[in-house]
């Protein structure tokens, strides 16, 4: 979470936009930025329990494929309204697992089950795979850039994570992300997420705010 903060702070010195695939060394959750923890704490058993940069509902982080874009301000993708963006994030995933021989569609309008749950229900736009939610995502958009942070659940059966990260790497360039290139981190940007990670995402003041 603080390094995907850090890297939206410092997008406009980054050289576009950036994919980040990341994962879990033990079973977590994660949670909107506006919801509320003492209403999160009752829906999961799985700790720790994170607050998110990003909106969006809880997530749980126990066995999915997690990722993130961050999208400097003045690119064409970070003039785009909200509902423009979440169409076009999953329809890269969707790309990519369709690369993957694994089908999926748009989700033509919400499904209003489990309102709070990232992953019970849908809202427009989520990916599905056999009627069922399979890819989630939230966002926030700041006058430094856009992040993106987003899961796939339950992963696809017969699929490697690396076949799906390659292949979301291959299909980028045709939803507006530049060709991509292992990207060195700046001691500075890494720097500013320990801090974060110090000051912020450790903290229980910050995790239980509300």
């Amino acid at each position: 979470m603080a390094l995907d903060e850090a890297l939206m702070n410092a997008a406009p010195e980054l050289p576009g936009p950036v994919l980040r695939f990341y994962g879990w060394s033990e079973p977590a959750a994660t949670f909107g930025y506006f919801q509320k923890y003492s209403e999160v704490a009752g829906w999961t058993p799985l700790r720790p329990l994170i607050r998110r940069p990003t909106g969006g509902g809880l997530v749980p982080h126990d066995a999915d494929w997690t990722y993130s874009v961050v999208i400097p301000a003045g690119h064409e993708w970070y003039e785009a309204l909200a509902t423009e963006s979440y169409r076009r994030i999953h329809s890269w995933v969707q790309a990519a697992l369709d690369r993957c021989k694994v089908a999926t569609s748009l989700a033509p309008g919400p499904i209003p089950e489990g309102v709070g749950q990232c992953f019970i229900g849908a809202e427009q736009f989520d990916l599905l795979a056999g009627g069922r939610k399979i890819a989630g995502a939230a966002q926030r958009r700041s006058k430094t850039g856009l992040l993106i942070q987003g899961s796939v659940q339950p992963t696809p059966r017969n699929v490697q994570r690396g076949a799906w990260e390659a292949a979301m790497l291959a299909v980028g360039p045709q939803f507006g992300a530049d060709a991509f290139q292992n990207l060195e981190l700046p001691s500075t940007l890494v720097a500013a997420a320990e801090q974060l990670v110090r000051e912020k995402y450790s903290q229980e003041s910050f995790n239980q705010r509300r």
